[in-house]
């Protein structure tokens, strides 16, 4: 006889009044169940699924230095430096501007990055400020179509993209594309570097403040190196022209 059948009707309507008050509504088992004795069966855990690889950054920096030191000539420098895909300048620019003049000329003139026109044709220096540059350099009998080495100037940038609406590049622009240019020096092998503008005398020199440093040699890539006001500064500032003009002298003084 069950626990039920024990007793009688007043106390199990008092019981079945009790469980309804506690919102027991529905009978499911024809028994009470005694969840104490029940087999206690542990789910088994889901299996651990390894989160994907996540690919490490690259260094621009490494990237370029790399590239830059499997160049075994200005060719493959040229090369490398157009399949060279982690500055993003490249991405809004029509050419790599790589260099123009005579490789392995005496002076070696560095400029901060192209231009408009310069991107369009790919060379550097071909504007207004290139005209003025090619001017100047031709007063002290220098120029990039000069048949022989000794009275001819090689001509090249920082940057090989034009940075939007001609702005200067920054610091990690700079940085990175740096290797490129030592190795640009290292292959052309001139004897005197000029450097025009601010952020060529930072890539070089690792200064900024042209007009301060202007006129003063110093030494840079293992070569000695005239810092010049740019071009178009002068274009802007044509007082600044006279001053220009001793630092030219100083380049031929020192050839």
């Amino acid at each position: 006889m069950t626990r039920a059948e024990e007793m009688d009707w007043e106390t199990a309507a008092a019981a079945f009044a009790w469980q309804f008050d506690l919102g027991a509504t529905e009978a499911i088992c024809d028994g009470p169940v005694n969840r104490y004795e029940l087999e206690v069966v542990v789910p088994k855990a889901a299996p651990v699924v390894a989160a994907p690889a996540v690919a490490a950054e690259v260094d621009p920096v490494a990237e370029a230095r790399a590239l830059a030191a499997a160049a075994q000539d200005l060719d493959g420098l040229r090369e490398a430096m157009a399949g060279f895909s982690l500055c993003e300048l490249k991405q809004g620019a029509k050419n790599t501007v790589f260099s123009d003049g005579r490789a392995g000329a005496r002076v070696m003139i560095i400029g901060e990055a192209p231009g408009r026109d310069e991107d369009a044709a790919g060379r550097p220096f071909v504007g207004r400020a290139g005209q003025l540059l090619d001017r100047m350099f031709a007063a002290i009998g220098l120029s990039r179509e000069a048949p022989g080495l000794e009275q001819a100037i090689y001509v090249t940038n920082v940057m090989p993209w034009r940075p939007p609406q001609n702005r200067d590049p920054d610091a990690r622009e700079i940085a990175m594309m740096k290797p490129f240019l030592a190795r640009h020096v290292e292959l052309a092998q001139p004897e005197v570097l000029v450097v025009v503008g601010n952020c060529s005398a930072d890539a070089v020199l690792g200064q900024r403040g042209i007009t301060r440093l202007r006129g003063k040699w110093g030494e840079g890539l293992g070569l000695p190196v005239m810092p010049m006001c740019h071009p178009a500064y002068l274009l802007r500032n044509p007082a600044a022209k006279r001053e220009a003009w001793a630092d030219l002298l100083e380049v031929r003084a020192r050839l």
